[in-house]
């Protein structure tokens, strides 16, 4: 019966991979349409560019006439001004014989009194002469005054020509960004072809996939039916084994008998009776044998019969019913609903709770419910899902790691791969993990399942003032993990890299707080946060002084430093901007450097405040324990000892599995290890190694 059981776990685990592969082909679908979408609006967006190209185009050659136009004044009006120049110095001539001529007439007027018969004709003749130039005067400071009124009509005209060039230059400016956006819709447009491409390709792996699920079925009943003989025949050599120690028995009683001659008779008489009686066990074991063999076709077709039951209640479920073991990112798609709900203020902070804790017993009641909802408004599935509360007791654990990376979607060495895989063993468990990670603009954004962003902004604060963080949810390797996008000018995570800038101090520490007030934000009683590295190192220090007086108090804080070589110090007075004392934390048995007196070392930090401090080995944790391998830290280290423990790093055995790692020439497993020997001619060739001795070893070292 454990035979049978073992193979009927097999086949239902088989139906299972049927299943998720059918998840998996309905997301490649949807991945396809929403392809077809982003191409479909990139072109529309090149079409509105290259229009507003040729308008802006347009103005620029209208601009352009209207500006030879006002140079071609511009020359007149320079003409104008050199004639008007010589007008003025012209009149100022004149104004100066005027006076000339005035003083003399005066000094004739008074000395020449006597010869009034002769001067009864200049007086005329001098009023008349008078009368000519301040006529004319007049004329020319008229014209003067004309030109000045010219000068200045043509100046502002010469200010609207400055106006206009600035205007030219800024057209020119937006047309550059213009082409430059229109360069980049190109290479958008060519990378969404190059993922239809993509897609097709997973079309057809995809089929591969169902063909192979097909023959490893039709390899499993063959198994079976081996095995089932192989039963047998074990069954049948045991019997014949028992048959063989009893002869050799009787043969060593028949040594002992041989001495006599009186014995020996009784010896024979013995024998023929071992010997009947040999007989009749034998026919007892072949009727016991044939009563096995109808005992057991009885029971493979009872096998046969419950599995094609089995497989009809399949079918019937999946066509009336939701799948009763969905996966976890289902799961984890009604916890961000549920959070989501709870920020937007939709559901109180208790309804909030009871509902996550039925999401963590992976209650069918709310899988139920959720399906029942799909179509409907969002005020009706609340009021639907509200109506299954109840006092549901809660499983396992809550657990949120902050982390500065994660495979596959932001990974830089071997904490990525610890975030993901000890979060997925967790959730195996029936511990709930979330993940939080900074919204890095350089993520692989395609390992990101149903991504989205909340509607609501958290706000935290740093330097002094409130910056607004936008929140991002999604679903990577079956995890909730949500995304922090900050709002400030610096734009921390917008760098093109994860690491190595000037200011990593400050993008971290704000990440950080940000991220501890996202879960106050959002009502979370976690039971534990683990926190990884210098990055997050100043999560333990902010949640004990700042969070947990505020009521964020539920949780223990776990921290793991991967490589003690990396520390984060900087400048004591840097920490005052994601809000700490430090005054208060810039002293020995706290967060001050133990090398410089100086500086704040996070990773310190992080010894002193979290509950539990490991390491990734307890060969390693052994080692930074000293003066050599503690880069300072030894002493910090020792003084905590209690607290701090090696725990060797482990594989993700779904990812790590050469039986299913598709990047090998051969897969193999433990049962089946003749893939290796392809694996290492393959590695021979692309090595250019010799292949005349294939025995000989091949020692390669991964490190």
């Amino acid at each position: 019966m454990s035979h049978r059981s073992s193979t009927l776990a097999a086949l239902t685990n088989a139906d299972g991979g049927v299943q998720l592969s059918s998840i998996r082909l309905q997301d490649l679908i949807g991945m396809i349409r929403n392809a077809e979408k982003n191409i479909l609006l990139l072109n529309q967006a090149r079409v509105r560019a290259l229009q507003d190209l040729e308008i802006i185009l347009n103005e620029k050659q209208a601009l352009q006439a209207e500006i030879n136009n006002l140079e071609m004044r511009l020359a007149k009006t320079d003409a104008r001004i050199k004639v008007v120049a010589q007008e003025k110095i012209h009149v100022e001539l004149l104004e100066n014989e005027l006076e000339k001529l005035q003083n003399e007439l005066s000094y004739r007027d008074v000395s020449s009194g006597s010869m009034q018969d002769v001067d009864g004709v200049v007086p005329v003749l001098h009023d008349k002469s008078i009368h000519f130039l301040n006529e004319e005067l007049n004329s020319l400071r008229k014209e003067n005054m004309s030109w000045k009124d010219d000068l200045e009509a043509l100046k502002a005209e010469l200010s609207n020509v400055k106006g206009t060039d600035e205007r030219v230059l800024m057209l020119e400016k937006e047309r550059s960004l213009l082409e430059s956006s229109l360069e980049e819709l190109e290479i958008k447009f060519s990378a969404s072809q190059e993922d239809v491409s993509k897609l097709s390709t997973l079309k057809f792996e995809c089929k591969n996939l169902w063909e192979k699920v097909d023959h490893l079925q039709a390899l499993l009943d063959k198994a079976t039916k081996q095995a089932d003989q192989a039963i047998s025949v074990l069954q049948q050599n045991q019997e014949l084994r028992k048959k063989v120690d009893r002869l050799e028995e009787s043969l060593e009683e028949a040594n002992v008998y041989k001495s006599s001659s009186e014995k020996l008779q009784q010896y024979n008489e013995l024998m023929q009776q071992k010997i009947k009686l040999l007989e009749e066990r034998l026919q007892r074991s072949d009727e016991e044998i044939h009563s096995y063999v109808q005992l057991y076709q009885e029971s493979v077709k009872e096998f046969q019969d419950t599995l094609d039951s089995l497989k009809e209640e399949r079918k019937k479920r999946a066509l009336d019913e939701p799948v009763n073991d969905m996966p976890w990112e289902f799961y984890s798609h009604l916890l961000f609903m549920i959070d989501s709900w709870f920020i937007e203020k939709k559901i109180s902070t208790n309804d909030a709770k009871l509902l996550r804790e039925m999401v963590w017993k992976r209650d069918g009641r709310i899988r139920n419910a959720y399906m029942a909802c799909k179509g409907k408004k969002e005020g009706e599935a609340i009021a639907t899902i509200l109506g299954l509360l109840s006092s549901p007791t809660r499983a396992g654990l809550h657990i949120i790691h902050i982390a500065a990376e994660m495979a596959p979607v932001a990974k830089v060495g071997g904490l990525g791969d610890v975030v993901t895989g000890l979060g997925k063993a967790l959730q195996k468990r029936g511990h709930h993990v979330e993940i939080i990670l900074p919204k890095y603009d350089c993520m692989e954004y395609e390992h990101i399942r149903d991504l989205r962003a909340l509607d609501v902004v958290v706000e935290s604060y740093f330097d002094g003032h409130l910056f607004r963080n936008k929140v991002w949810v999604g679903i990577v390797e079956g995890l909730p993990v949500y995304f922090i996008e900050p709002h400030h000018p610096g734009n921390f995570f917008w760098r093109g890299q994860f690491y190595g800038e000037h200011d990593d101090f400050k993008r971290f520490s704000f990440f950080s707080r940000a991220a501890l007030e996202l879960l106050f934000q959002a009502g979370k009683k976690p039971d534990i946060i683990h926190c990884h590295d210098w990055q997050t190192s100043f999560v333990a220090p902010l949640y004990w002084d700042l969070y947990a007086p505020k009521g964020l108090n539920s949780a223990r804080i776990c921290f793991t430093c991967h490589n003690f070589e990396y520390q984060g110090s900087a400048p004591a007075s840097e920490l005052a901007s994601c809000g700490l004392d430090v005054h208060q934390l810039n002293r020995p048995d706290r967060m001050q450097d133990n090398l410089a007196h100086d500086r704040i070392n996070p990773l310190k930090g992080a010894i002193v405040f979290s509950n539990i401090v490991t390491t990734v080995s307890p060969t390693y944790a052994q080692e930074v324990r000293t003066a050599e391998g503690g880069r300072g830290l030894h002493v910090t280290l020792n003084s905590h000892s209690k607290k701090f423990i090696g725990i060797l790093n482990g594989i993700d055995t779904d990812a790590w599995n050469p039986a299913t790692d598709t990047f090998l020439k051969g897969q193999y497993s433990a049962n089946d290890l003749s893939g290796k020997a392809e694996n290492k001619a393959a590695i021979r060739r692309h090595l250019g190694l010799s292949s005349a001795d294939v025995r000989r070893p091949l020692v390669i070292l991964y490190s």
